[in-house]
């Protein structure tokens, strides 16, 4: 097994197994505002502390950039964390959440783990490598158009300069497809098109933390992830499209006429 993958794995796990311990006991944690419908809790932040403690005993030379602790250190391995992604899911009791974690080697994705706790599901992917779930090998869908398709999408709840472009890009994307999902953990979804559960996702306004180690899932699993003009700057923008090659076209083709010169920068 890819070494760094296997400490990435761990680290998930020990993360994961923290977050059940107190998804019964939600009223015990503190929970602050970061911004407009953006919160941390105490689970957070250990749950981060968790992933950071495992991967500083094996890479001490290894820099992070963690969603609550920030960018640590320097260095051409980077780890990309999210200790929970679906903050909100969880402090409502909403079983979908998840732990992320990717690691770029000069600024290319190499390993990527996303784990849900609740289902014991583990998405794991090395570079050149495949992607699985739980050791078993999986693959994007196969669907040749939108006809029929189902779409995995995330809102634009915290950044609402998107939210008139998104609506077209919705009403678009209902019309043409069997339905759209809002599950509301990009990690999860991204993983879910990996896996072939949806046959494609988009989403406005990303942060690297949540979809570095998604991205690398749906390569290795056979997919194509681009910004929204089909270019490569996914993770700067935070703008990501995936699917299979013919459903991410269909889909550029629709979201494009949406796009606004803030989309486009």
């Amino acid at each position: 097994m890819h070494p760094t993958l296997n400490i990435a794995m761990r680290a998930a796990r020990s993360a994961g197994k923290l977050l059940l311990r107190y998804v019964d006991r939600i009223d015990t944690l503190k929970i602050e505002s970061k911004g407009r419908n953006d919160f941390v809790s105490d689970i957070d932040r250990a749950a981060e502390a968790v992933i950071v403690q495992e991967l500083r005993a094996r890479f001490p030379d290894h820099a992070i950039l963690g969603e609550e602790g920030g960018a640590q250190g320097r260095g051409d391995h980077r780890w990309i964390i999210d200790p929970l992604d679906g903050t909100t899911n969880y402090l409502h009791g909403f079983p979908q959440f998840a732990v992320s974690i990717a690691l770029l080697y000069k600024n290319e994705l190499e390993c990527g783990v996303v784990y849900d706790p609740l289902r014991e599901e583990l998405y794991t992917a090395a570079r050149g490598r495949g992607a699985q779930l739980n050791d078993r090998r999986i693959r994007v869908a196969n669907r040749a158009s939108l006809d029929g398709a189902l779409i995995g999408t995330g809102f634009p709840f915290r950044d609402h300069r998107y939210i008139d472009s998104y609506l077209g890009m919705f009403k678009a994307m209902t019309l043409a497809t069997a339905g759209l999902r809002r599950p509301g953990s990009a990690a999860l979804d991204l993983a879910y098109v990996a896996a072939g559960r949806t046959d494609g996702f988009w989403e406005l306004g990303l942060s690297i933390w949540d979809c570095a180690a998604g991205v690398l899932l749906i390569t290795e699993a056979g997919g194509t992830v681009s910004d929204l003009s089909g270019g490569k700057r996914h993770l700067e923008t935070g703008h990501l499209v995936a699917g299979n090659l013919k459903i991410h076209a269909a889909m550029l083709d629709l979201l494009r006429p949406h796009l606004t010169e803030h989309l486009q920068a």
